[in-house]
């Protein structure tokens, strides 16, 4: 299998909404949104799917020294080689990647956090910075659109953390701020017993405004002059907000079950911010 059909094979299982953005991209910039996707797949899984803390700790290490062999000529895992090609060309640093790597540290570590501050610090290494990256590969020409891009990926973290609250939960992980679980009352023992309430309702109801208001002020900060080429990112705020309105209309029942698109709506969201430039 070549690096490229690793990469390839790695998003598409995924089954993430990102997947649908990239369809739309020119080759080159798909080949190197994919590799870089696939990137944080991998490291990813690490901290999901490796049960004892300290071989995720010496697995996430590897990526490490990876990240540093790649970039000095000398990949050897499918994933970097298929990147090293485009890192030059969209302005892929080895900061980019150890940042995301640092965010997944951050999960053998630390399960709470206090307080919002505490939290968006998480959300910029896991999500800002990958939007940092992903708007680089889609073509970004203005100074601004990386606010954008940062922005843009802290509502999309927001949104996964309202959609995976039970499910993390269950990985031993509530991302919800300590001191606003104390604002509405909710104990944390109460989200890993699914115990809905409507103390829970109001507490979630808050963090999907704020989601909301983090998505108006992206789209606030996006320049004109790059609205077309950052139109990937535009389809992802219409699949991920898609999906946000979806969990509160089912009022928040998050505890049990992990709401999703059907592969065809996604794809049919896509499609129309393509077709018609708008959301």
């Amino acid at each position: 299998m070549t690096p490229e059909q690793y990469v390839q094979d790695k998003a598409a299982a995924s089954g993430s909404s990102f997947y649908y953005a990239f369809l739309f991209l020119p080759q080159r910039r798909r080949q190197a949104i994919t590799a870089f996707y696939a990137f944080c797949r991998e490291v990813d899984d690490v901290v999901d799917e490796v049960t004892d803390p300290t071989v995720a700790a010496n697995k996430l290490a590897w990526w490490r020294r990876e990240v540093a062999q790649a970039f000095a000529a000398q990949p050897t895992h499918p994933v970097m080689k298929a990147l090293m090609p485009c890192a030059a060309e969209f302005a892929i640093t080895p900061a980019h990647l150890l940042a995301v790597i640092e965010g997944c540290e951050m999960d053998l570590s630390q399960n709470r956090y206090l307080d919002f501050p505490a939290l968006e610090r998480y959300c910029h290494l896991v999500a800002g910075v990958v939007g940092e990256v992903a708007a680089r590969i889609f073509g970004q020409t203005q100074p601004q659109t990386t606010a954008f891009a940062h922005r843009l990926g802290l509502a999309f973290q927001l949104t996964n953390i309202i959609r995976d609250v039970g499910e993390d939960a269950m990985r031993g992980r509530i991302y919800l701020p300590i001191d606003e679980l104390q604002r509405f009352e909710v104990k944390a023992h109460e989200i890993t017993q699914r115990d809905y309430s409507e103390r829970f309702a109001a507490l979630m109801k808050f963090q999907a405004e704020r989601a909301h208001r983090v998505y108006d002020e992206a789209m606030a900060l996006l320049p004109a002059a790059d609205r077309r080429s950052q139109k990937p990112g535009l389809m992802m705020a219409s699949i991920y907000r898609t999906l946000l309105r979806e969990i509160e209309a089912d009022n928040f029942r998050v505890l049990h079950q992990r709401t999703s698109l059907t592969p065809l709506r996604k794809f049919w969201l896509a499609w129309k911010v393509q077709a018609l430039g708008r959301l």
